[in-house]
C-alpha cells in the first residue's frame, strides 16, 4: 500500500464524516451490539465456574487459556481467508456459529448438566469463531473505510467498545444475580444474531484476491515475513505481545480475586469494571487528538505504559466495600485511558503499512503471536497464583507489562506523527 493520493490523519484535509455513511454506521452499529453481549459472557464465564462448579485458579486460567488458544490457528485461518473474495460471508458465519454455542449454556443449565468440560468446549469454540471474524473483518474494513480515516474509524469502533465497558458489567452482574450465570449468556447469544443481521444488511464490492502464487503453507510464511522484517509490524508485534502476556497474567485471576479475596458480589464486580471502563470512552474519543498533538507514536507509546501499571495496585487494594469497589474502579480508569491510546493509534498504523492482499494473512501472523501468548500468560497466572498468592501475582502482572514500551522506545513508530510518515 502506497501513500500516493491519500490525506494525512494529522493533515489540513479532515478525514471524511464516517457517522455519514450508511455502510459505516450498520457496521458500527453491529460491532456495538456483539461487544455488549461480549461482556455479559466475558463476567457470566468465570462465574460459572466459580460459583456452579467450584473452580480452582488452575481450572479458572484455563478457562481463559481455551477462550486465545484457537489464536494459534490464525496463522493458517488469516491465509486462507485472504483467498476467500466473500469476507462479509465469513463474518456472518463466525457470529451465527458463536450465537449457537453460547446457547447451549442456558440449555444445559435447564436440564442441570452444565460440566466444567462442556465450559471448556464453549470457551474453545467461541474463541475459533472469534479469530475468523477478526481475519475477515480487516479486509472488509478497508472496504469500507478510506485510508484517511483509519484513525477515525478506529476511535469510533473503540468508543463503542468502551461504553460496553462501562455498561456491560453492571447489567451482566445485574443479569448473572437476578437469572443466573448461565441464563444470562442469552444475551450474548442474541447479540451476536444480531450483529449477523447488521452485516447481512451493509452493500459491499469485495475485490477478488490475485490469483495465488504459492500453497497455503507460502501464504502463512508470506505473513510472517512480512510481520516479523517490517520495522514497524515487528516492534508493535513485540509491544502488544508483551503487554497481553501480563495483563493476561492479571485478567485470569482478577474476577476470581474479587469474588474470594475480596469478598465482592457479582453485582459490585460490575459496577467497578464498569465505571472504570469509562477511562476507555475517554481514552478513545481522545486517541485522534492526542495524536495530532503530540503525534502518533508517541501517543501509542504513552498508552503502553498507562495500560499495565496501574494494574501492580489491584493488589493493594483493602477496606470495606465502598473503598474496595471505588480502588478497582479506578484502577480500571486507567488502565483503560491507556489501552485505547495504545490500541488505536497502533491498529490504524498496522492496516496502514500493510498492503490491501495481504491484510487477512499478515492479521494472522499476527494474532497468531499476540493473542497466542494470552493463554500462556492465563495459565502463568493461573500457576502462580495457587504457588505465590494471588495479591503478588497481580503485583508481578502490572510491573512486566511496562516493559512493553520498550519495543516502541527502540524502534521507528517513536518517530512517526502521521500515518504518512510510515512511507518515509
Amino acid at each position: 500500500m502506497t501513500a500516493a493520493g491519500t490525506v494525512s490523519a494529522t493533515g489540513a484535509v479532515p478525514p471524511p464524516a464516517l457517522h455519514r455513511d450508511r455502510r459505516f454506521r450498520t457496521f458500527w452499529a453491529g460491532e456495538t451490539i456483539s461487544s455488549f453481549g461480549d461482556r455479559v459472557s466475558e463476567l457470566a464465564l468465570p462465574l460459572i465456574a466459580v460459583s456452579l462448579l467450584t473452580a480452582t485458579p488452575v481450572q479458572v486460567s484455563v478457562l481463559t487459556a481455551l477462550i486465545w488458544l484457537p489464536n494459534l490457528l490464525g496463522l493458517f485461518l488469516g491465509a486462507w481467508v485472504d483467498q476467500r473474495t466473500h469476507k462479509r460471508r465469513l463474518l456472518i458465519i463466525a457470529d451465527l456459529v458463536r450465537a449457537a454455542v453460547l446457547l447451549s449454556l442456558p440449555v444445559a443449565y435447564l436440564f442441570d448438566a452444565i460440566t466444567l468440560t462442556h465450559l471448556y468446549l464453549v470457551a474453545l469454540l467461541t474463541g475459533l469463531g472469534a479469530v475468523l471474524f477478526a481475519m475477515a473483518r480487516q479486509a472488509f474494513f478497508v472496504a469500507l473505510v478510506p485510508r484517511s480515516a483509519y484513525v477515525d474509524a478506529n476511535s469510533k469502533l473503540s468508543m463503542s467498545r468502551s461504553l460496553s465497558f462501562i455498561a456491560g458489567p453492571a447489567v451482566g452482574g445485574g443479569l448473572v444475580q437476578a437469572l443466573s450465570a448461565p441464563v444470562a449468556i442469552l444475551v450474548d447469544a442474541v447479540s451476536f444474531l444480531g450483529s449477523a443481521l447488521l452485516l447481512r444488511r451493509i452493500p459491499v464490492t469485495e475485490t477478488p484476491p490475485p490469483p495465488r502464487q504459492t500453497s497455503t503453507l507460502g501464504l502463512v510464511r508470506e505473513g510472517l515475513v512480512l510481520v516479523l522484517r517490517h520495522p514497524v509490524l515487528r516492534a508493535a508485534l513485540g509491544c502488544t505481545s508483551t503487554v497481553n502476556f501480563f495483563t493476561f497474567i492479571a485478567g485470569a485471576l482478577l474476577v476470581l480475586y474479587a469474588s474470594r479475596d475480596l469478598g465482592l458480589s457479582a453485582g459490585a464486580i460490575g459496577v467497578a469494571l464498569g465505571f472504570g471502563a469509562l477511562g476507555g470512552l475517554a481514552g478513545a474519543a481522545l486517541a485522534p487528538r492526542i495524536s495530532r498533538a503530540i503525534g502518533l507514536g508517541r501517543t501509542a507509546m504513552i498508552g503502553a505504559v498507562l495500560f499495565p501499571a496501574p494494574l501492580a495496585l489491584t493488589a493493594l487494594v483493602t477496606g470495606p466495600t465502598w473503598t474496595k469497589v471505588a480502588l478497582l474502579a479506578a484502577i480500571e480508569l486507567v488502565s483503560s485511558v491507556g489501552v485505547m491510546l495504545m490500541d488505536v493509534n497502533l491498529n490504524a498504523l498496522l492496516i496502514s503499512v500493510t498492503p490491501d492482499d495481504a491484510l487477512a494473512r499478515r492479521a494472522g501472523a499476527y494474532s497468531a503471536v499476540n493473542y497466542g501468548i494470552r493463554p500462556i500468560g492465563a495459565l502463568v497466572g493461573g500457576a502462580l497464583g495457587t504457588t505465590i498468592g494471588l495479591r503478588p501475582t497481580l503485583a508481578i502482572a502490572g510491573l512486566g507489562g511496562v516493559l512493553a514500551v520498550l519495543w516502541l522506545v527502540a524502534s521507528p513508530v517513536r518517530h512517526i506523527r502521521t500515518l504518512d510518515d510510515q512511507t518515509a
